[in-house]
């Protein structure tokens, strides 16, 4: 089901047909470099799952993105709500895939769920949750409009990480 449309993107529910492409992306070291570790094809499976729970639950979660013109697939981004310093808070989470990385994507679909998330959910603020090394995703949050609001170890054992916020 296709929830949004930009200029050059779809995002759309991802379910079990997406599986190949999110598992090439979710399985590639260098997407998953800031993270424990890439996920195995059946995490991601797993993973798909927990997307679809979320979309019957909250309305929302990561949606696929694909690109209007041919229907390629470029990668995932959406809303997740995370348990931060002990408050839950939305989160704008997104990732594209190498070979369109750096084309304004990751920006593009951020915007658009950032703007469902005011207009749509009637959200107040939006977080994005980011490792201190990862310079691309800390850009595109401030591409669109976050600022980077504080450092924490509370969201999980051992790991500090940025959190970049907005007021809507």
């Amino acid at each position: 089901m296709t929830v949004l449309t930009t200029e050059r993107l779809v995002l759309r529910e991802m379910d079990e047909a997406d599986l190949d492409d999110l598992a090439e992306l979710l399985g590639d070291p260098e997407v998953m470099r800031y993270y424990p570790r890439p996920k195995t094809r059946a995490e991601t499976l797993e993973w798909i799952g927990v997307n679809r729970r979320r979309y019957r639950e909250h309305g929302h979660g990561l949606w696929t993105l694909r690109l209007r013109d041919g229907d390629a697939f470029a990668g995932d981004c959406g809303l997740t709500i995370q348990h931060v310093d002990g408050v839950d808070e939305l989160e704008l989470g997104y990732h594209v895939v190498p070979g369109l990385q750096r084309t304004g994507l990751a920006t593009e679909g951020a915007r658009a769920c950032r703007d469902w998330a005011r207009d749509i959910l009637g959200a107040r603020r939006v977080i994005a949750i980011i490792h201190p090394d990862n310079i691309a995703s800390q850009r595109v949050a401030q591409n669109v409009g976050l600022t980077l609001e504080k450092r924490t170890s509370d969201y999980g054992p051992g790991t500090e990480v940025l959190i970049f916020a907005m007021s809507l």
